[in-house]
């Protein structure tokens, strides 16, 4: 399918792993220029390697996005750079885990200080496009905690609460705000990885709550992330996409 997004200029924080990488291929596939960042070098690399082949114009910069000046910097810059924002989304995440007050700083951090510092300061740039998108990264957690009490959950809920009210005050500037609630996603690296390797009883557990019988795969949320950003989804607004195999239980209302 053609998402229509040949040209559009996409501004992603934390792309190099996971979903984020995953988004970065798809968009640039779609004829996306991207401007992207990480905090390692090696993942920068090999993200602009392979997103090179798609022709599209592609930055990549280290940085640190608990930094609030270098990170607010690096949204301006990138978009001055691609001559415009049409699309941002922040991947920045401190992941999930027991509550305790690290974590709980980290994920204040690193989930909800970026989301809403990214948005901030592309904001002025999505005004000038002539069809913004942001997409915000939640998790099913946030609207189920089927794995007990977190500090991840809840800040999750803040970004998902938080992109709803941008949805209603920027839809009169042609910005739509979407949010996203992956379920779990499975990459030998990442976080799933590692429990299946490691807590495996806990691994085949959740495995059994996922009604299609399967753990999701990162590119199937990059996509959905696209069409969100697309303008094919041009009328949708202020919704929040789980995409989840069927682990969560309630109706979608």
């Amino acid at each position: 399918m053609d998402f229509r997004l040949k040209g559009k200029r996409a501004i992603l924080a934390g792309a190099t792993k996971g979903i984020g990488r995953a988004t970065a291929e798809v968009l640039a596939e779609e004829g996306c220029d991207i401007a992207f960042c990480a905090r390692g070098q090696e993942g920068i690399d090999g993200t602009l390697s392979s997103l090179k082949r798609y022709g599209g114009r592609v930055i990549g910069n280290k940085i640190d996005v608990t930094d609030a000046a270098v990170y607010r910097n690096w949204v301006s810059t990138s978009a001055e750079a691609l001559g415009g924002c049409d699309i941002f989304v922040c991947f920045s995440s401190a992941s999930g885990g027991p509550a305790s007050e690290e974590r709980w700083k980290a994920a204040f951090e690193l989930d909800l200080l970026p989301t809403y510092r990214g948005i901030d300061a592309a904001i002025p740039y999505l005004e000038k496009s002539d069809g913004g998108a942001i997409v915000a990264v939640a998790t099913t957690v946030a609207i189920e905690p089927i794995f007990g009490p977190q500090s991840y959950a809840p800040m999750k809920a803040a970004v998902i609460n938080y992109a709803a009210a941008l949805a209603q005050s920027l839809a009169p500037k042609r910005i739509r705000v979407n949010t996203i609630s992956p379920g779990p996603i499975f990459e030998e690296e990442g976080d799933w990885g590692r429990i299946k390797a490691a807590r495996p009883a806990l691994y085949e557990a959740t495995l059994a709550k996922i009604a299609l019988g399967r753990l999701g795969k990162s590119e199937e949320v990059g996509r959905a992330i696209a069409f969100l950003v697309s303008p094919v989804a041009g009328f949708i607004t202020g919704a929040n996409l789980v995409i989840d195999g069927g682990i969560t239980k309630r109706a979608q209302h």
